[in-house]
């Protein structure tokens, strides 16, 4: 699609945003009371609107080189932000990320570093910048950040440090083995003639899957299509994390229940090819494999209906490999746990533990 059909499909997005309204933030969905009631989707509206869809571009090179600026001045006197760099350039190219973008992100990012400019003077006169920073940060704001990690000091104690960096991991534990490509989009049948919405990572059975990001178990059993599966979402309600085809007759960790709360690198299941099937721990996926999408929520009306927003992750799979959770084997078990703990700061901010 050229750069002038995408502007002109994202302001008639914009446009049906402004004239259509509905309810609801990322409180409703863990279930809280406002003004004394409990809030219902389905009675309010014309108070608040919403994206309704998200093409999510952003390629592997792209989400690098916004990293390393990022981790490169987050202690200088300019630090340059890892979203607001991407919503930038996205604003800029249409939302496309080719050779030429990675030309545009460079050179706001060492302006930016070097203090030449602001991304407030930068995107002063970009007019979907504010919707792709909202668009981008439904999928990255709680990726990198600040957060503590576990390591072992010179006595040989297990100590915590401050560092600055990718917060969330890698689907699978450090060092199983897999493959995987872009299979987003790809046509299924089983059960009716559908898109895979999700990404397939083949691999062995029993590899551990890793909590991509911290957040609450908002799902967790049986579905015939994906089989054992785990729904997460995280903290501020706007990323469902969705692991599919878990192992047969051991998929989850132990102790693992819905509503528990899970650290981002924390061991929630096991890799198999459990589904297709309306009889519960059915293998009947031909191939091993971990199926894990991401689907976006800016409003409640989104998380189940016929509009659901799912986003190629293949490019931010091959992002996320440069941080992997270390496991090992808990002794005359099936188990496996994380070797290195992380406090995250977002769990502390989290109205729910308070």
């Amino acid at each position: 699609m050229s750069k002038l059909k995408k502007m002109i499909v994202l302001e008639l997005i914009l446009v049906v945003m402004l004239a259509v309204g509905i309810v609801v933030r990322s409180s409703v969905w863990k279930g809280k009371e406002l003004d004394g009631g409990t809030v219902n989707t389905s009675t309010l509206s014309a108070e608040k609107e919403f994206i309704k869809w998200v093409d999510f571009n952003v390629s592997y090179e792209a989400l690098c080189a916004a990293f390393d600026w990022a981790v490169k001045t987050h202690d200088t006197e300019h630090p340059v932000d890892f979203v607001e760099l991407l919503s930038f350039t996205a604003a800029k190219t249409g939302g496309e990320f080719e050779s030429k973008a990675l030309k545009i992100l460079k050179k706001a990012a060492s302006e930016l570093a070097e203090g030449e400019t602001t991304m407030e003077e930068l995107t002063e006169d970009l007019k979907y910048y504010t919707y792709y920073r909202e668009a981008y940060g439904a999928v990255l704001d709680g990726m990198v950040g600040e957060f503590e990690e576990e390591y072992i000091n010179e006595d040989g104690e297990k100590c915590f440090r401050k560092v600055y960096g990718l917060k969330a991991f890698f689907p699978l534990a450090k060092g199983f083995d897999y493959t995987h490509y872009d299979d987003f989009g790809a046509g299924r049948s089983y059960g009716y003639q559908r898109k895979h919405l999700g990404h397939d990572m083949m691999g062995q059975i029993g590899t551990p899957i890793i909590s991509i990001e911290s957040g609450y178990v908002e799902v967790m059993g049986w579905n015939q299509y994906g089989g054992w599966r785990i729904g997460i979402r995280s903290l501020d309600g706007k990323r469902y994390y969705y692991y599919a085809h878990l192992r047969q007759n051991y998929p989850f960790a132990e102790g693992l229940e819905e509503g528990d709360l899970v650290t981002a690198g924390d061991v929630i299941g096991y890799m198999g090819h459990t589904g297709y099937s309306t009889k519960e721990n059915v293998n009947n996926i031909e191939v091993t494999h971990l199926h894990w999408g991401l689907e976006l929520i800016f409003d409640e009306s989104q998380k189940e209906c016929d509009n659901e927003i799912w986003i190629d992750v293949y490019p931010l799979t091959r992002f996320l490999a440069k941080h992997c959770q270390q496991v090992e084997k808990v002794e005359g078990t099936r188990e496996w746990v994380r070797t290195v703990r992380i406090v995250d700061p977002a769990l502390e901010k989290d109205p729910e533990l308070e």
